[in-house]
């Protein structure tokens, strides 16, 4: 897995299969950022069930202020640990980071200040009872023009009240799809 644009473009993250059933795939993370580039330049990001850290250090390397990661799995957040240094080694220069260790349903942000984006990679076996949560979350987080960019199999519809999907990136039912979410 390697981060595909800015400037640690080319930089390969660190992936502990024991600690990540699912990476996000590089094709459709590549789409993604092709399609949120104008929302990703100065902008705080929050990667939840980050995994490798992927979305967050590809935002970072493309131009964000702030990530901030939260994952379950202590053996994946020790690696996300090690892919922020990786990357701010290749951008030489210290990066914004937060890491949290807990459950994305149940985190809560120490900061006032809200994220401009949100990337989310749910467990796609527990997405439909997850992504209730997920809402609730995003309306606490989310800046009020903000973006959320949610991971989810091609055959799930991400909705809830005063949301909209403004865009659809992937292919097919049978294949993981990003959707693009702006308040209603």
């Amino acid at each position: 897995m390697r981060i595909s644009g800015g400037k640690a473009r080319g930089v390969t993250l660190r992936v502990d299969k024991k600690a990540v059933h699912r990476p996000a795939m590089d094709k459709l993370r590549q789409s993604i950022f092709s399609s949120a580039s104008a929302w990703v330049e100065n902008q705080r990001v929050l990667d939840l069930f980050a995994g490798t850290g992927s979305y967050g250090l590809e935002a970072l390397s493309r131009g964000s202020s702030h990530a901030t990661f939260v994952e379950l799995n202590k053996r994946a957040t020790a690696m996300i640990s090690d892919n922020v240094k990786i990357v701010a080694k290749s951008m030489q220069e210290k990066l914004d980071t937060a890491i949290a260790t807990a459950d994305a349903t149940k985190w809560t942000p120490t900061s006032d200040t809200p994220y401009d984006l949100i990337f989310v990679d749910p467990p796609y076996d527990q997405i439909e009872q997850l992504a209730p949560k997920l809402f609730t979350l995003f309306d606490k987080a989310l800046a009020h023009d903000g973006l959320v960019v949610f991971e989810c199999p091609g055959q799930f519809e991400p909705a809830a009240q005063g949301w909209t999907l403004k865009k659809r990136l992937g292919k097919g039912i049978d294949q993981p799809t990003a959707c693009l979410l702006r308040r209603a």
